[in-house]
């Protein structure tokens, strides 16, 4: 009786020690080099036409604007309500969701117990993603965008529906409307 729980203890010990010498900073440095590794030869395999880009190379994050307006400065704030119509898809292509009811029904998406239209949600509350919240603090109402970005913007290390761990996304984003928020006085 004594070894077994002696074996447990030096099992649990040993894979504790084991843990702890993997450095968190070290994988996600590892994680976020690879994403940016596919990011990149994904572009270059799949130039994304555009009329104005923003890229920040070093976090891997890349948006291209298809259709942009004049506006200067998007004054987006914490509080404001954006309507947006978008369609995510892994590096591969695969479209894994969409606001959109037709693009779910031509990539076997659908779902009758979905209601498609336009994402509506207040902004600075964590309810999207951040590599998307990022975009569309980025965009004017008008706007057509597509943006790529690495998993640590997007559901990182964990599985979610459609979408592997670990893996860069793509979304193309129509933002249709901003409704400033209660925060903001005009």
């Amino acid at each position: 009786m004594n070894s077994r729980l002696f074996a447990a203890l030096a099992l649990l010990v040993g894979a504790l020690s084991l843990l702890s010498c993997v450095d968190s900073e070290q994988t996600q440095e590892v994680l976020l080099q690879k994403d940016k590794e596919a990011i990149e030869k994904f572009l270059k395999e799949n130039p994304v036409s555009s009329v104005k880009e923003y890229s920040e190379p070093l976090e891997g994050f890349y948006m291209f604007w298809q259709v942009s307006t004049k506006a200067e400065r998007n004054n987006l704030s914490r509080g404001d309500t954006v309507t947006v119509n978008y369609v995510g898809k892994t590096l591969d292509k695969k479209i894994f969701d969409t606001s959109i009811e037709q693009i779910a029904k031509d990539n076997g998406i659908f779902s009758t117990q979905r209601k498609y239209q336009p994402l509506r949600y207040a902004v600075g509350y964590g309810i999207t993603i951040t590599g998307f919240e990022f975009a569309i603090s980025m965009m004017h109402p008008g706007e057509k965008a597509t943006v790529i970005f690495p998993s640590r913007l997007g559901y990182g290390t964990q599985a979610s529906g459609g979408i592997p761990a670990n893996s860069p996304l793509i979304f193309e984003l129509d933002l249709v409307q901003v409704k400033k928020g209660p925060n903001i006085t005009p």
